[in-house]
């Protein structure tokens, strides 16, 4: 995709020739700057504390830093250990690691996985946009564009597919707190892309449902299980029972790295909780009174009850049949 800020296409993230992970830093967006991690350690700790956010680049991230681990004469399983650890929820990070786990050339085929899911988010695209049609007005929630993976996305990728079909669209972004993804990631993708959108509070996508101002829903997912069931960021399972209540349809996206078949169902997925510090606490500042405890859930899990259809690399399937990938 098109950075105006860089003036080139930029990826998400990169292994360049020295060994070096570049990874556009997503905690300072909309401010662009890039980030360069030199060891398996520091690329790791960017999936740790969020300098890279989205499934997608996640996983591709984790299996770069396994790369670096084999530069670095570090035994793989070790590495996968240490990466494993930083976050607890994406199914793309074990994706990746495993994938790596035994591989005899780590870097060639982190860089040949890296390719391979950014071919895939672009048939995600090409496959999701023929659901929208002209005019349409579309909600997400959270960043599942690039940002989120190497190249194009899971939920915004029809989107974009859809724009160079010179379809008119426009996107309602739920603000997504308490990281903002959806205001500080999501919208400015949109803006890169001159597509139509507003940004809206999390809790006003069911107004506008109700209002009859939404055609479609369309999120990515983080951990998809073998009956269906989504694991994606906070607020989503609300919005997709919202969606069912109104009569829109509510669909996921996602690349086949994120479908998990050894995980039954969504209660067998491990929901990542991080420090209440993000919602007592806003760009440094406390915002609750002193001793009031936060509860932090990063994601949840929306039935496949739900979700109207999983669009993927190989076409839309209905969540009860996503085993047959």
């Amino acid at each position: 995709m098109y950075v105006k800020e860089a003036g080139r296409n930029v990826k998400t993230v990169e292994l360049d020739k020295s060994g070096n992970v570049i990874l556009i830093d997503q905690r300072a967006l909309p401010k662009f700057r890039t980030v360069k991690m030199k060891t398996f350690r520091e690329t790791a700790e960017a999936i740790r504390d969020m300098t890279v956010c989205g499934a997608g680049a996640i996983g591709v991230t984790a299996a770069f830093a396994m790369a670096q681990a084999h530069m670095e004469n570090v035994p793989l399983e070790e590495a996968k250990r240490y990466i494993d650890s930083t976050r607890p929820t994406a199914r793309n990070l074990f994706h990746a690691t495993e994938k790596l786990l035994n591989s005899s050339d780590p870097v060639a085929d982190a860089r040949k996985y890296a390719q391979e899911e950014e071919e895939a988010c672009k048939a995600i695209g090409e496959h999701g946009a023929k659901l929208i049609q002209d005019g349409f007005r579309i909600g997400t929630h959270c960043n599942a564009g690039w940002l989120a993976f190497v190249d194009w996305g899971s939920a915004l990728a029809p989107i974009f597919v859809a724009k160079r079909q010179d379809k008119r669209v426009t996107v309602f972004v739920d603000e997504t707190r308490p990281w903002l993804q959806g205001t500080r990631m999501t919208s400015w993708e949109l803006q890169q892309e001159e597509i139509k959108h507003f940004i809206i509070a999390d809790n006003a996508a069911g107004y506008y449902m109700w209002k009859k101002e939404l055609d479609m829903f369309i999120v990515g997912a983080d951990r998809i299980a073998a009956n269906g069931d989504a694991a994606n960021k906070i607020g989503t399972y609300e919005k997709a029972v919202l969606a069912k209540e109104n009569g829109i349809p509510f669909y996921v996206a996602a690349p086949l790295s994120t479908i998990d078949i050894n995980t039954p169902s969504g209660e067998s997925i491990q929901i990542e909780e991080r420090a209440e510090t993000e919602l007592t606490r806003f760009e440094g500042h406390r915002i609750a009174a002193e001793g009031v405890r936060a509860r932090n859930p990063v994601f949840d899990i929306t039935p496949a009850r739900y979700i109207t259809g999983i669009i993927t690399p190989k076409g839309i399937v209905k969540p009860e049949n996503i085993k047959t990938l």
